[in-house]
């Protein structure tokens, strides 16, 4: 089957099963809905043929073009029909969007763990601890010849999808930094739930050198709630006073911002505001 290219009906076309990049309905969606209703979709969506399906498709690039449409009251959709299975769609799904300018820790990290599944099908490499010379490369060291990450690094993204949802979550905000984020990622399922209720009781989250002993403790003798407890009470510099806005009232000042981002526009906006009041004081003074 050739590539062909159509408009579909919206009707018919299928988000990629499990893909990894979140698809969030904010006000640049609301922004590209309304390109999209004024100028219509400048480059088409890329689709494959569902399997068991007469005239079905799943999206490999586009999912946010297709909300922006229903949003728009789009119909149908200009659209490239290539003939790919799953592992080479999963593929270009991750290639597609890797390096887009604002991307969360956890979709950079099951985009990674998406590629890495699908070039194991085909025959890569999965034996990421080994470093054989002479051999065929590993998924890791294939991934990174498309990724501006070393193989190393692409693994410690990998680690984070061992993470629970709610502590993965605290990753994505900036509230618990990558690297302990990693160590943290060695805890079973019970031992991060029991972290997860230790960081909302006392509204602090582990540092490295926390993150690594807990990691060390589980290793070696499993790590029980009362543990985490005395580490977590231990004074730190992330315990110091602290005021927070939650990052999705500061997203509709600075919609693509990470947490880095929106702290610095936080406090740029103090800064001038402060500097407003003090004009504004010396012309009362006068």
């Amino acid at each position: 089957m050739k590539n062909t290219k159509k408009n579909i009906s919206i009707e018919k076309l299928n988000p990629f099963e499990n893909h990894p990049y979140k698809v969030q309905d904010n006000e640049e969606m609301e922004a590209l809905a309304e390109s999209i209703k004024a100028h219509g979709i400048v480059s088409p969506i890329i689709v494959r043929p569902l399997e068991n399906t007469t005239d079905e498709y799943e999206i490999i690039s586009g999912h946010r073009r297709v909300m922006a449409s229903r949003k728009a009251g789009i119909t149908e959709i200009p659209a490239l029909i290539v003939s790919l299975d799953r592992d080479a769609a999963a593929i270009v799904l991750v290639d597609s969007n890797l390096h887009r300018e604002h991307i969360l820790p956890s979709e950079k990290a099951f985009a990674y763990k998406m590629k890495a599944e699908a070039l194991e099908h085909q025959g890569w490499r999965s034996d990421l601890t080994s470093c054989q010379v002479g051999t065929k490369l590993r998924t890791d060291e294939q991934i990174a010849t498309d990724a501006n990450d070393s193989a190393r690094q692409i693994q410690r993204y990998i680690r984070l999808t061992n993470l629970i949802p709610e502590i993965l979550k605290y990753v994505d905000e900036g509230r618990i930094s990558f690297t302990p984020a990693v160590e943290l990622s060695y805890l079973n399922e019970q031992e991060q739930h029991d972290l997860l209720e230790q960081i909302e009781q006392n509204d602090c989250t582990p540092s490295l050198s926390q993150a690594c002993r807990f990691k060390k403790i589980s290793q070696e003798d499993g790590l029980t709630p009362e543990v985490i407890a005395t580490i977590m009470g231990e004074e730190k510099a992330n315990q110091r006073e602290m005021f927070k806005v939650p990052m999705e009232r500061i997203r509709q000042y600075v919609p693509n911002a990470n947490a880095k981002q929106a702290e610095d526009f936080v406090l740029k906006a103090c800064e001038h505001y402060r500097k407003f009041l003090i004009r504004q004081r010396n012309r009362d003074e006068r």
